[in-house]
């Protein structure tokens, strides 16, 4: 948390220092720091270069972080004696793994990247994906691990498939 505060009150700073001449409305669907400076009419080189460098360092080492736990938590399980055991924590960890790879990978490409050389509805798609996209993914993630959704699943596709080379 403290972090967290330290980072937002660094960007904070920062963009107190900016000039704004132009509109104020940001063209995002949330007001984040990348859109923020891309209103400036002063030079922004100083911030995007701390947005790019501060969100780096910090999505880096904390991705690093999560990855290592990881790392600890799959020799533990490669221990397991039970193959049925194996398999159901595997599955667990293959849930956590995609939700914590998908939410890095989004921030990732979010942060570290100029945002001043992309276009407005390029930053407004990398957005949307941040909050809509990934929120509503987890619980399909979670939920494919329950036993009566990976039938009902099964059976929509199928369903699907077979309909399709029916036509074919």
């Amino acid at each position: 948390w403290a972090l967290g505060f330290l980072h937002s009150l660094l960007h904070t700073m920062f963009t107190f220092r900016l000039s704004f001449c132009k509109s104020n409305r940001v063209n995002q669907y949330y007001c984040d720091i990348p859109p923020l400076v891309a209103l400036s009419c002063s030079s922004t080189y100083v911030a995007e270069m701390l947005i790019l460098v501060v969100g780096g360092i910090l999505g880096i080492s904390t991705f690093l972080i999560t990855g290592i736990s990881y790392v600890y938590i799959i020799s533990t399980i490669l221990k397991i004696r039970s193959v049925e055991e194996k398999r159901k924590a595997f599955s667990t960890c293959a849930s956590h793994l995609l939700v914590v790879g998908l939410f890095y990978g989004i921030m990732l490409f979010t942060y570290v990247r100029r945002s001043s050389h992309h276009s407005q509805a390029r930053n407004r798609f990398i957005s949307m994906l941040n909050v809509v996209i990934t929120p509503m993914l987890n619980p399909i993630i979670y939920s494919l691990r329950n036993s009566d959704v990976k039938t009902g699943l099964k059976k929509i596709l199928c369903h699907k498939t077979k309909t399709y080379l029916e036509k074919a």
